[in-house]
């Protein structure tokens, strides 16, 4: 019945009464207000005005392949999509249909991750409705030890459809953090299976922090959201589309060097790391410098005191950014 009822309150232009809706579909009065209420758990918007009836205001932001589909012009980046009210990971679900056959470009996407995680195990925040949680599926003919170069090629496609869609000037905080007034309004988690010298494939799972109007105590000095910083609630499938799409972009002029030499002056351009002082803590020591950028390879070049140095893996804490000072 509430699928009825809403499609009848789209395709009008104003109220639409009780009464009317009731005589519509020949059921009571108190069946329609049951259709609204649960039209209303689900996120649409009724205006209810007495003798007037009710008015469809707004609908809520759906992320799934019914809305992405019509938005994607891409060429194999979501040629193949897979939605889920809830999930544990929209990663794990990536390599567990990795495993059964599925091919290059598959897109995972979920309302809800149970088990939403981040680099070195962390946890992700996966509240329902409120981020994209997309997961890439990719299989390409590269050595394992240029995949890692992929998260780059991602955070540019992100930040470029954050500043396309919401007009956001975010930067990247490498190797895989998306920064937008000193926090994070996106993490970006790559995970490979691989042998010696084959890749089986790769997943590159994004977590953007779009309607969230607050968050945790704990997390409120180094996150943001969309909405915190522009105060607009904008279309996650529209954002999603945008980052599968600049995402195809680099992704192809990666493959034809298989590094970034094509890529590295569009990533420092957006760089918060760049020319800012860093920390830099791998699993030998920490040290300090200033970055300069990336090289081809897609490691962080650091000016320290005892001459330059590259960052290829590990945590990079830039001062002025989640409270590093």
């Amino acid at each position: 019945m509430k699928e009825k009822v809403l499609k009848l309150l789209q395709e009008s232009d104003g109220f639409v009464s009780g009464q009317e809706l009731s005589e519509r579909f020949g059921v009571t009065r108190t069946s329609i207000w049951k259709a609204i209420r649960q039209l209303e758990e689900d996120g649409y918007q009724i205006e209810a005005v007495r003798n007037r009836g009710y008015r469809l205001c707004g609908e809520p932001d759906f992320l799934d392949e019914a809305h992405l589909r019509p938005l994607l012009h891409t060429s194999w980046a979501g040629r193949e999509i897979v939605s889920f009210d809830t999930i544990d990971s929209s990663n794990n679900e990536a390599k567990r249909r990795a495993e059964d056959g599925a091919g290059h470009g598959l897109v995972v996407l979920a309302q809800e991750q149970t088990a939403g995680r981040g680099r070195r195990g962390r946890v992700w925040a996966s509240v329902k409705g409120e981020g994209i949680f997309l997961s890439l599926l990719l299989k390409p003919d590269i050595r394992p030890e240029n995949a890692s170069m992929l998260t780059l090629v991602m955070g540019m496609a992100v930040r470029d459809a954050l500043e396309k869609v919401a007009g956001i000037d975010a930067r990247i905080k490498w190797p895989n953090d998306i920064v937008c007034e000193g926090k994070k309004v996106c993490g970006i988690l790559t995970e490979m299976s691989a042998q010696v010298d084959y890749i089986n494939h790769i997943v590159i799972g994004v977590g953007v922090n779009i309607h969230n109007g607050q968050f945790p105590e704990e997390m409120q000095q180094i996150a943001t959201s969309v909405f915190l910083l522009t105060g607009k609630h904008v279309a996650r499938a529209a954002v999603a589309a945008e980052i599968l799409a600049g995402f195809e972009l680099y992704y192809d002029r990666y493959m034809k060097t298989q590094d970034l030499r094509d890529l590295s002056e569009i990533y420092n351009r957006h760089l918060i790391n760049c020319g800012r002082h860093v920390r830099v803590t791998d699993l030998k020591e920490d040290y300090t410098g200033i970055a300069r950028g990336i090289n081809e390879r897609g490691e962080l070049i650091i000016e320290t005191e005892n001459g330059l140095r590259l960052a290829a893996a590990g945590e990079v804490s830039v001062r002025g950014v989640y409270g590093y000072v």
